[in-house]
């Protein structure tokens, strides 16, 4: 039987390469998940990120001096900034891919004719949203507060966004392969957040003792909050062009898995 000149050939699909529509309503859904709960996802980042300014500033700012020859308290404001953002970008992820399978609705996701590559991208939205409206209101306050500026604008912005990405498909991952909340909160309470508080979050890495400062440079989030650091103050424990370097490494590996993920449907269709 011939096939008709209308007809669309096997494998191919009709609304072309990118299903655009399918992309933008997921990446819309993703969105419009953080926001209507506002108080939880946005609000509630940005006073933990003030307490946690002012208890270490309270504690030790007076006494502490200079660190990287600015004050303590604009020393600390980016790790902060940057350990935020990255836990929000991790939380939106992994909670909506949970939460859809837990629920048993993960179907109406999968079903739709959507690629891996725009579930990846599509999913990572949210978390790249969050973040970087969660940076913004931190900067603007501390901006506000304590004078924070942007010594390198271009350069936070990227490490942010990198920071939101490589955290954002980490959810994706860790959202897929726990089949349980108990098994999502070990991987917070051991993964992430250890690699957020041994990153230089509230410290520089050269009053480390050398064994611990080598066991910290092959930690990916020490690269991505000294970044953000270098863009907000333009200083830096290391060279920010390595740092962006191992970051895009990072992303490519981490975005990798969790396109392979989806294609594969691992703990996602059974």
């Amino acid at each position: 039987m011939e096939t008709g000149a209308n007809e669309i050939a096997m494998g191919v699909r009709r609304f072309g390469a990118v299903n655009w529509l399918g992309l933008g309503t997921l990446m819309h859904r993703e969105i419009r998940r953080f926001i209507a709960v506002w108080t939880q996802t946005l609000m509630a980042p940005l006073v933990t990120a003030g307490l946690f300014l002012t208890i270490f500033t309270l504690a030790i700012g007076p006494s502490r001096g200079e660190v990287m020859g600015v004050p303590f308290v604009h020393f600390l404001a980016p790790g902060i900034l940057t350990m935020t953002v990255i836990q929000n970008a991790f939380a939106n992820t992994s909670s909506s891919i949970m939460i859809s399978k837990v629920q048993g609705n993960i179907v109406d996701t999968l079903m739709p004719p959507l690629s891996p590559l725009e579930l990846t991208f599509g999913y990572i939205a949210g978390g790249v949203v969050r973040g970087m409206i969660v940076a913004f209101a931190i900067w603007a306050a501390m901006a506000l507060f304590v004078g924070l500026g942007l010594a390198h604008p271009l350069a936070a912005i990227g490490f942010v966004t990198l920071g939101a990405v490589f955290l954002g498909g980490m959810g994706i991952i860790a959202g897929i392969i726990s089949q349980k909340f108990d098994q999502m909160a070990a991987i917070t309470n051991f993964i992430i957040t250890p690699l957020s508080f041994l990153s230089g979050t509230f410290y520089s890495v050269e009053t480390l003792p050398q064994w611990f400062r080598t066991l910290t440079h092959l930690n990916p989030v020490f690269y991505l909050i000294d970044g953000v650091r270098y863009g907000i103050i333009g200083r830096s424990d290391s060279a920010p062009l390595l740092g962006f370097s191992v970051l895009v490494a990072v992303n490519v590996v981490v975005l990798l898995t969790v396109w392979s993920m989806f294609k594969r449907g691992t703990r996602l269709k059974s």
